[in-house]
């Protein structure tokens, strides 16, 4: 009687324990989503701000050196 118990009593502690890691990973993969929205959107800025002086400076009529 005891070496059941004492398997369901492991099982459950390792169903426990995966689902630990799994609200682990959960949270891990939105903050990386979310990370990736911030950079993605300062990456369209800076493309952006890239292509304003460009046309500035095609505008000028300048050419570079």
């Amino acid at each position: 009687m005891f070496w059941p118990m004492l398997a369901i009593a492991l099982g459950f502690l390792g169903i426990a324990v995966l689902g630990v890691l799994a609200i682990k990973v959960f949270v891990e993969a939105q903050r990386l989503g979310h990370q990736v929205t911030r950079t993605t959107e300062r990456i369209n800025r800076a493309a952006e701000d890239l292509e304003h002086a460009a046309t500035r400076l095609a505008s000028t009529g300048k050419s570079l050196p």
